[in-house]
């Protein structure tokens, strides 16, 4: 069924439940995500100070570069540094993030093992500072972060880069959820469109549903071959809780909110997104629309703390049929 999706008539698609672009834009996002409140998710270091703020778990913020001048400091900065992670604050889709996992000798090595001198380490963060990878190529700042060490419940099912939970948030309610796997076509990015694999996490239990690459589906992890079902994420209610809370901080009520877990912090939230992509369907097997009805006529009951809406959409959300 997934493979005929593609070519579904529009009454079919509207039948199970499948929310299109134009709905996503017009109707979920214009009417729930006010404008104004978009600087606090498309800049990814006004996020992380929001998440400071309201003592939410983010990765560990090692530095920012926010102008030229500070690229030649990075020789000293990064002297001691083993793994890091670069990204520009405005960026989306996954561009502009640079991976880096160890060192050998002078040079920084990615996840794929490709090698990278430190000249190659400040013209991306020179590029970065440009706009080449921001939104509307407006400049940017660089961020570097602490590299996630992700938990072991990952080990063979992620490749060369760490994976990332994402939920989608309607009115503070995790309507649907699904964790994206980097691989080697991925070069290490959890990123569907660059090639990682897209896994449906059923909401009630964390556990894994369907998985998709490039939108088609597969059992198996192409590089490791591994089970991708047998998949299931532990801490699940405290990593919803956290998600959920992108909502109360934001007041944005139609997000995505991207969860990594930490070998040693558990779940931590990476970022936030405005705008987040439609294939978590394929990846759930299951339409977004019947979720977010349910949660709307929750919603319009009156508000409810967290923990509620979590086990509500565990209890009530995560029983809605798929395809």
């Amino acid at each position: 069924m997934l493979r005929l999706l593609g070519l579904a008539k529009p009454s079919r698609l509207k039948k199970l439940g499948i929310v299109g672009m134009n709905k996503r834009n017009v109707v979920y996002i214009a009417k729930n995500n006010p404008r104004k409140l978009y600087p606090l998710v498309d800049d990814k270091l006004k996020t992380k100070l929001l998440c400071h703020e309201h003592n939410i778990a983010v990765p560990k913020l090692l530095g920012v570069c926010r102008v030229q001048g500070h690229v030649r400091e990075l020789d000293d900065f990064l002297l001691d540094k083993n793994s890091f992670v670069i990204k520009p604050a405005k960026g989306s889709g996954g561009k502009g993030i640079l991976v880096i996992t160890g060192r050998k000798g002078k040079y920084f090595q990615k996840p794929s093992g490709e090698l990278l001198g430190m000249h190659d380490i400040k013209r991306h963060v020179s590029n970065i500072l440009s706009g080449l990878f921001s939104l509307g190529g407006q400049t940017d700042v660089a961020m570097i972060e602490a590299l996630v060490e992700f938990t072991d419940t990952f080990k063979g099912l992620s490749f060369e880069g760490v994976p990332d939970i994402r939920v989608i948030i309607y009115k503070g309610y995790p309507v649907m959820a699904m964790t994206r796997l980097s691989t080697h076509a991925s070069d290490g990015k959890a990123n569907l469109h660059q090639g990682a694999v897209g896994v449906g996490i059923d909401i009630a239990s964390g556990k894994a549903l369907k998985a998709v690459q490039y939108n088609h589906p597969i059992e198996r992890h192409p590089d490791t071959n591994k089970d991708l079902t047998s998949l299931v994420i532990p801490d699940w209610r405290k990593l919803l809780i956290l998600a959920a809370r992108s909502y109360d901080v934001t007041g944005l009520g139609y997000i995505g909110a991207d969860i990594v877990l930490d070998k040693h912090r558990g779940p931590l939230l990476l970022e936030l997104n405005a705008r987040p992509g439609l294939a978590i369907q394929m990846a759930n097997g299951q339409g977004l629309e019947p979720r977010i009805k349910t949660a709307e006529k929750q919603a319009q009951k009156g508000e409810l703390a967290v923990e509620k809406r979590v086990d509500f959409a565990r209890e009530i959300i995560a029983g809605m049929w798929g395809f």
